[in-house]
């Protein structure tokens, strides 16, 4: 599973809130897809509660 954040983050915390295991939010939000491993549900959850839906699993 890859874990990429497109264009138009705007940087709400929704994803590192239901995944801090792989992001975190600075100026914008950044997957760490090393963590991803054993955390594949909660990034889902993540990318499914994006208000923009810049994550993309695939």
């Amino acid at each position: 599973m890859k874990v990429t954040i497109e264009d138009g983050c705007i940087a709400c915390g929704a994803c590192e809130s239901f995944c801090p295991e792989v992001f975190k939010v600075e100026d914008v939000a950044v997957a760490d897809n090393a963590n991803v491993a054993g955390n594949e549900d909660a990034v889902k959850d993540a990318a499914d509660g994006c208000p923009v839906g810049v994550i993309t699993v695939e």
